[in-house]
């Protein structure tokens, strides 16, 4: 061997090493401030471009972030090069491009309230269009390109008239009090004064002006529990209608009730949009119905309407003929699966066109010959995209697997769509119709993950004594040795009806940051879950704990036999919202966990019919407790039923402002453990309400999974 070629295997050694130790880099905590996701992908009209939002995190210093959506544009041929439309300086909830392709009409905040923005795509400043005193987001252009669509949200005391539905106040009456909101707001004029040693009137007002300042709040809804803070008042979106050849913007809806999923006619001479069943409470039915908005005489009625079915988001076909819907059987909504469907421009020939496919699934896009309808929906540990033929009913699928399909778009032959992967929580591909070839547009994930060692799930299924198969994934830590036993952590969802699996992004960063700490993570998706059907789905009906827990510990078990390196002596346990309710059902029942995770759960059912704004699982799922056996079921069903039985370590999380779940769930079980002397401790994070997690702040994200990881260490013991 000569000098060169000695010295060409020393530049390769060195070469290769190189490339293999920038591999060993671990995903680390903070890595969650880099993934980014985007969304609204819309194919510009010559198909040559996409303009799209991109949702990323800005790291400000000294552990001060902010969330960040802006718009981009890129270009689908050729080299890929991408540049923004939007400043980064505010964030873009929602854009409309011009049927020309000309402007882009988008929603940003003007002086508090949102309004609508519109960009000439051939360069210029953005400029104001509307100036509505209630605001106005989620614009759409006219189909002559003249007009834009947009929504408005009004308090119910700002709205002139009496609703139809009876005051939810007993013995009271609309108007029998001065609205002094109304006129705090400027609207309208006292014209009884407040007196509280005057006679009833003046009492009434007196009590009503001191209402009006929330000091205190009174409610009379049923629905009174917002997200984060109490939500006494109702609020109604309207649709309003900017004309850029006037410049001047008109109302077209006004009365009790919203106005939403709004679309233009292909004639642009009215619009169709959904609302609730008006002749009801808002809070008192679930039921949408599809109503016609006249743009000349400002009339509307009902269009379309099912009989125990949610109807909505109609979406008309690229030739007129055709309108696509969404709907579900609201009979049993906590199961029955959502569909599509379609009706004509009339009013007659409706027909659904999914329900023989048994997932729920998003509303679809059409394509350009109005032959097909493109779909996507949750699909046993996916997001799987299907087309489906309008004459036949044909469904044939186009994107299944382990990914997630979200976002799609589709002008032409052309369709653009993002992708989960195993690999990377997000990206954006375009491909033809048939998804041949596809082509991937972003790289924003993927620049900083190329150093990075990432764990991959290996899928499997167990089948119930009941019948069931459950499927469930196993991924080991990313420096797995030949012979080691490792700690491993059984990961749950909540919804209980969602759905995890390598196509669902929101778990990504966590599950790789215990796999790159030495942990193995073993996920199912228990009966109840999403993705496999109403029978699969229903099959939690008054089992919340016996069933799924058997189905996730029957994962457990089963990933244990297959593979050696999960050591049986040191399990750990964690889930959400439901989850968090099954970490603690689990650990009331089973004692095979070194130490558990509780997170934002619910753990006494008929407490939490009181307390959630989530509350109607409960009646959805169980009863309502006064019906004959139910609070039986419900208190077995509970897991503070069996906290005296609790011996595993347990950490409890909830926020402060939790008004989904309800913090004294929360309260209830750390104070019982406390009194009985279990190992527990309690965390809570101020300012956050229950989708923590997913859009809390930041850092208090990032302080969530440190923590979680912290307090399994306490008790594990690494190789």
């Amino acid at each position: 061997m000569n000098i060169y070629s000695k010295s060409f295997i020393l530049v390769l050694f060195l070469f290769v090493h190189q490339v293999m130790a920038q591999k060993d880099e671990l995903i680390q905590l903070t890595d969650l401030t880099k993934i980014v996701t985007t969304s609204s992908h819309q194919i510009t009209p010559d198909g040559k471009h996409v303009i799209f939002v991109k949702n990323f995190i800005e790291d400000k210093g000294k552990e001060q972030y902010a969330y960040k959506s802006q718009v981009f544009i890129s270009n689908l041929e050729g080299d890929i090069e991408i540049r923004p439309l939007t400043s980064s300086e505010y964030n873009v909830s929602s854009f409309a491009l011009s049927p020309d392709g000309k402007h882009l009409a988008y929603t940003k905040a003007k002086d508090g309230k949102a309004q609508i923005w519109l960009l000439p795509m051939n360069g210029g400043e953005s400029y104001v269009l509307t100036s509505d005193k209630n605001g106005a987001s989620n614009p759409q252009w006219s189909p002559d390109g003249k007009k834009i669509l947009y929504s408005s949200t009004l308090p119910l005391w700002s709205i002139d008239g009496r609703p139809e539905w009876e005051h939810q106040r007993p013995g009271r009456s609309y108007g029998d009090e001065p609205n002094y909101k109304a006129i705090n707001a400027g609207i309208g004029a006292e014209e009884i004064k407040p007196n509280p040693d005057g006679n009833l009137e003046e009492l009434r007002a007196w009590l009503a002006k001191n209402a009006s300042k929330n000091d205190p709040k009174v409610i009379d809804r049923l629905n009174f529990l917002g997200e984060r803070d109490l939500s006494p008042d109702l609020y109604f979106s309207h649709l309003g209608v900017f004309d850029l050849e006037k410049k001047t913007s008109e109302v077209l809806t006004q009365g009790f009730q919203s106005y939403f999923g709004a679309t233009w006619a292909p004639d642009g001479s009215y619009i169709l949009a959904s609302s609730l069943k008006n002749e009801e409470h808002p809070d008192l039915t679930s039921h949408t119905e599809i109503w016609k908005i006249d743009l000349g005489t400002k009339a509307s009625e009902v269009f379309f309407k099912l009989e125990n079915h949610r109807v909505g988001n109609p979406k008309f076909s690229p030739d007129g003929k055709w309108i696509l819907i969404n709907g579900q059987n609201i009979e049993e909504p906590s199961y029955n699966q959502s569909m599509i469907g379609l009706i004509k421009p009339d009013g007659s020939g409706f027909k659904w066109l999914t329900e023989s496919l048994d997932r729920s699934i998003s509303s679809g896009e059409w394509t350009a010959d109005s032959q097909s309808i493109f779909f996507t929906g949750g699909n046993q540990g996916g997001n799987s995209l299907w087309k489906v033929n309008i004459s036949n009913g044909k469904i044939d699928p186009i994107i299944t697997g382990p990914v997630g399909i979200s976002n799609l778009n589709i002008v032409g032959q052309k369709m653009v769509y993002s992708l989960v992967k195993i690999e990377n929580p997000s990206e954006f591909y375009t491909a033809n119709l048939s998804n041949k070839s596809p082509k991937q547009i972003s790289k924003f994930n993927e620049d900083w993950l190329a150093n990075k060692k990432i764990s991959k799930p290996t899928a499997h299924q167990i089948k119930t004594n009941d019948g069931f198969t459950v499927d469930y994934w196993v991924m080991p830590p990313v420096n797995q040795q030949e012979g080691v036993k490792y700690p491993t952590v059984l990961q749950m969802h909540g919804g209980p009806s969602a759905m995890w699996g390598p196509g669902e992004g929101s778990m990504w960063h966590e599950y790789q940051v215990m796999a790159a700490m030495g942990y193995g993570v073993v996920y199912a998706n228990p009966r109840g879950s999403g993705g496999y059907g109403k029978a699969f789905q229903k099959g939690n009906y008054r089992d919340w704990g016996d069933g799924p827990s058997s189905d996730v510990l029957g994962s457990l078990d089963d990933a244990a036999s297959k593979y050696a390196w999960i050591d049986q002596d040191q399990y750990f346990l964690t889930g959400g919202s439901y989850a968090g309710y099954l970490t603690a059902w689990i650990v009331g029942h089973d004692h095979r966990f070194k130490a558990a995770f509780s997170q934002r759960g619910v753990y006494e059912l008929t407490f939490f019919l009181g307390e959630g704004n989530a509350w109607r699982l409960v009646p959805n799922h169980f009863g309502y407790p006064w019906e004959e056996g139910v609070k039986e079921i419900m208190d077995y069903n509970s897991p503070q039923t069996y906290v005296q039985n609790i011996q595993t370590p347990l950490l409890i999380k909830h926020g402060d402002v939790d008004y989904r779940t309800g913090v004294r769930q929360s309260e209830l079980l750390y104070k019982s453990l406390k009194i009985l002397g279990k190992p527990v401790e309690y965390v809570r994070y101020p300012e956050e309400g229950h989708e923590l997690s997913r859009s809390g702040a930041i850092h208090r994200r990032i302080d969530r999974i440190g923590r979680i990881m912290e307090f399994f260490e306490r008790y594990v013991n690494h190789p």
